[in-house]
Order: structure tokens, then sequence, then C-alpha cells
């Protein structure tokens, strides 16, 4: 007998996962860093390579002047703090390295990223949906019990 898969979950060896994370953060002092579309392409690349250096997956990404938006997930082995440290340091640490001209005008403290980000989850049940299935497990479990073979 075959389980139905859950669609657009991921499945590996050792979980199933369907989860993602929209996060956005800011230049240190909301400077206006990517106001040309090359720097913010090139921002776009580098969030993209550290994203796949870190087993991330980045769904959607925006850079805007100030600030980016990203949609990522990635395993459940991964802690956020972990992803959100790596796209944010590594990413700093690479783009002010190949612009050491904007490191000493705007970012002369080494920081490119604030220290703070916005984070919220997403998944394809609402949390109505997710109490609901909760609240019936045991009513379920119940049912079950009485008649095993399901009718």
């Amino acid at each position: 007998m075959t389980k139905e898969k859950i669609q657009d979950a991921v499945y590996t060896r050792r979980f199933v996962y369907n989860f993602h994370y929209h996060l956005i953060w800011a230049t240190k002092y909301r400077h206006q860093t990517f106001a040309t579309k090359k720097l913010a392409d090139e921002m776009k690349y580098i969030l993209r390579m550290v994203a796949k250096d870190n087993d991330i997956v980045m769904e959607k990404l925006e850079v805007i002047l100030d600030h980016v938006h990203v949609l990522i997930s990635f395993p459940p082995s991964k802690a956020l703090t972990s992803a959100i440290k790596a796209l944010k340091g590594r990413s700093a640490f690479i783009f002010l390295k190949r612009h050491p001209e904007i490191r000493q005008s705007q970012y002369w403290g080494g920081h490119l990223w604030s220290p703070s980000y916005y984070m919220s989850t997403l998944g394809n049940m609402s949390k109505d949906v997710v109490e609901n299935y909760i609240n019936n497990q045991k009513y379920n479990a119940l049912q079950k019990k009485k008649c095993p073979n399901g009718r």
C-alpha cells in the first residue's frame, strides 16, 4: 500500500518537510546601497551562491535600494539562526570585499546589514486548519478503535 505524497513537501530519508520562511532585512543605517541594477543583481547573485552553499532553497528573492526580501526553505536539521547568519554574514563579507569603495564610504565599521530582521513562516495550511486537525485527532483515534476496518 502506498501513501499519498503531500503536495510541495520535500521528502528525504530521515524526514518530510514543507515550510518556508519570509525574511526581510535592511542595510545598516538604511543606506541605499543597491541604487543601481548592477549592484542589486550582484547582491542577488551572492545571496543565491551563499544559499546554495548552505543547503538553503531560495524560492523568491528581491534586492531593493536598502533592504532584501527572501522566501527560503531548508531542511529541519538546520537551525533558522544558522541560515540567517549564513545569508547575512557571508553576503556582507563577499559584497564589501568586492566593493572597498562602498565599505569605506558607507560601512566603515564593516557591517553591511542592520543586526535586526523580520521573519514569518508560511505553509500550505493555515493556523486554523492545523488547530482543527489536531483537535480532531482524539475523535479520529476513538473512531478507529471502535471500527478497526474504518467502516
